[in-house]
């Protein structure tokens, strides 16, 4: 008994003193983009929506419209551009979960649009964002 007590304290102890993880390329290209965004004069309203199957990065107010955002990151440069990932199924996935979002949240007259904001995160450097309006609809 007393031996498996110290294990479970050793084990505690270890975790304790293991630094954090560092953040996935992911969720520290989605906290760009939303800065990004609210320097851009957006309001941020939710981030990482789940909605049924699906999941919208962000939600933001800009004026009287709603801005559904995709945000895609890449951590190196390789040929690929992150908003090149958004394709037709993703799409189809993003406006039925706006539409899910928008039959809960607003009247059916709320202006709307799908942004996509790309983000290229470099080792030291400052990421490399490019945001694109009315990427599609």
């Amino acid at each position: 008994m007393i031996s498996r007590a110290r294990g479970l304290l050793n084990s505690l102890r270890a975790l304790i003193r293991r630094p954090a993880p560092p953040l996935r390329p992911g969720l520290r290209g989605e906290d760009y983009a939303a800065a990004y965004l609210t320097q851009q004069g957006c309001r941020i309203l939710e981030r990482n929506v789940r909605l049924g199957r699906y999941e919208l990065d962000i939600i933001a107010q800009e004026g009287d419209t709603i801005v559904f955002v995709e945000v895609r990151s890449r951590s190196v440069r390789d040929g690929f551009l992150p908003e090149d990932s958004v394709g037709p199924r993703k799409q189809l996935h993003l406006r039925r979960a706006a539409q899910h979002y928008l039959s809960r949240h607003q009247d059916r007259h709320t202006y709307y649009r799908f942004d996509v904001v790309a983000v290229i995160l470099g080792e030291n450097d400052a990421p490399e964002i490019t945001l694109y309006r009315d990427a599609f609809r």
